[in-house]
């Protein structure tokens, strides 16, 4: 009854158990060697008492907070909440806590969270997007660093996690050429992120295998929001710009193109015929729904965590690039 009333020592978890302290430790850890006739017992006492790892003293020990901090650009974006989600699901049941840091793509902001983090003593961060240079100066300590749909400095070590964008953007081009667009505009961001970029590259090289010339005034560097895209389109419109087909490099894009060109009376996919890119619920909901191209949130969430946890534990090399692979989603815009 003593015991229920405070938490239980590792000490007397090994006396109940009739085994060494090690032993407890390597069973609590899942560490080292043990039968599972042990690894049954300890657990069952550990259950029946309740019992939890300090977690300061074994910091101080191990010299790790078992905590990790993600910087994501905007947490109201279902493309990087999605993330979030798996990235959270992953760390979760291996013990970890995950400081989910919203930096509303603020280079200062990003700062002061990476200085509050350092000093919290993550084991480790995951990027999602945001800024193109990870302001490492930042950082005190030398952390295990991922990237999605991010670059990493020169002299910086980590893994770089991103979807096969350039391949995206040629699929998404290929399959408005392939319905009949000849004169196909394109919605990028206007800052030099490096997934905007290569999904520009793959436009340009859909055009160039079908012998379409490239056209400076179908190029828009926008903000790519759907209130971005919705003025864009309609500044184009407004200038008499001929295009019958739309490649936005995000499903906001896409969404906002089509609003433009419902209220300007152009009839979709009749007239102009659209692309997104990223496959969030919008793109599948819309009216009507828009083709795009599917990023597997799911697989960048799970291969980050991977990653980060094998840079963790030393399990990994220092520096690696992962691509993986999108498909197109067929709907009702093209």
């Amino acid at each position: 009854m003593y015991l229920k009333e405070k938490n239980i020592s590792i000490k007397e978890i090994a006396r109940l158990c009739n085994v060494s302290v090690a032993t407890v430790s390597r069973v609590i850890n899942d560490n080292g060697r043990f039968s599972e006739e042990t690894r049954k017992k300890v657990l069952d006492v550990i259950k029946q008492y309740d019992y939890k790892t300090n977690m300061v003293a074994k910091s101080l020990r191990t010299n790790k907070s078992q905590s990790i901090g993600v910087l994501v650009p905007n947490i109201n974006n279902e493309f990087f909440s999605n993330i979030v989600l798996e990235i959270e699901k992953y760390f979760f049941p291996k013990g970890y806590s995950v400081f989910i840091c919203n930096t509303n793509s603020d280079e200062k902001r990003e700062k002061e969270y990476l200085k509050d983090l350092d000093v919290k003593g993550v084991d480790g961060l995951i990027y999602i997007s945001g800024m193109e240079d990870i302001p490492a100066d930042s950082l005190k300590r030398k952390i295990p660093m991922v990237c999605i749909d991010r670059n990493l400095n020169i002299n910086q070590e980590g893994v770089i996690i991103e979807s096969d964008n350039k391949t995206g953007g040629f699929l998404a081009t290929q399959e408005l050429i392939k319905k009949g667009c000849r004169n196909i505009l394109i919605l990028k961001s206007y800052k030099a992120f490096s997934t905007s970029q290569q999904r520009f590259d793959g436009y340009k090289d859909a055009l160039e295998k079908n012998n379409l010339l490239i056209k400076e005034q179908l190029i828009a560097n926008v903000n790519i929001t759907v209130e971005g895209a919705k003025q864009a389109v309609n500044n184009l419109i407004e200038q008499n710009i001929k295009f019958d087909g739309i490649f936005a490099c995000n499903d906001f894009a896409a969404l906002g193109s089509l609003i433009a060109l419902k209220e300007n009376k152009i009839s979709v996919p009749q007239e102009v015929k659209i692309v997104g890119f990223d496959n969030i619920s919008i793109s599948q909901y819309s009216y009507p729904a828009i083709s795009t191209i599917n990023q597997d949130k799911k697989k960048l969430g799970q291969e980050a965590s991977e990653a980060l946890l094998n840079l963790i534990n030393e399990n990994s090399i220092k520096r690696h690039h992962i691509v993986l692979p999108v498909s197109l989603v067929v709907r009702e815009t093209t």
